[in-house]
């Protein structure tokens, strides 16, 4: 109801944020129930704080596996632009953490990878998921690739 009474008013994409918020509220669910996979990729929830707001945020993502512990995220965010939960991530980085499917949160330190260290974990990405490099082919930006490690 709130999302087309914004709508009415001229607020663009409202309503489409909404559906966001309550689709990853749904995932962030069934992950706390054991459950994390999504169109045949394991989903983790990326606890944030807001870099203007200071709130906790808590986004869906899905992950690969890098190393023993380690886990690779990619920030697509649609494509267009670096999703919100990354430049949160980045500003405070200190303050991350991550859910995997029934676990509690652990602590992780993220590090964004650069140059040929992201260009093998990319490959890494796209062979295990081809969808992602179809995606990036259709970007105009390098999609940022991200390690978070448990502290």
């Amino acid at each position: 109801m709130a999302p087309d009474r914004k709508r009415e008013k001229g607020t663009p994409g409202a309503f489409s944020r909404w559906m966001q918020h309550r689709a990853n509220a749904r995932m962030n669910r069934k992950i706390r129930k054991g459950k994390g996979g999504f169109m045949g990729m394991d989903v983790l929830i990326l606890n944030t704080v807001g870099r203007r707001s200071g709130e906790s945020r808590e986004t869906p993502v899905a992950w690969f596996a890098d190393g023993e512990d380690a886990r690779l995220i990619i920030a697509s965010g649609g494509g267009s632009r670096h999703p919100d939960w990354f430049a949160n991530l980045m500003a405070n980085a200190d303050k991350a953490t991550i859910e995997l499917p029934g676990r509690t949160a652990v602590p992780v330190t993220p590090q964004r990878l650069e140059g040929a260290d992201r260009d093998e974990a990319f490959k890494r990405i796209a062979e295990a998921q081809p969808r992602i490099a179809k995606y990036q082919s259709k970007s105009d930006r390098e999609y940022p690739v991200v390690r978070l490690t448990p502290r």
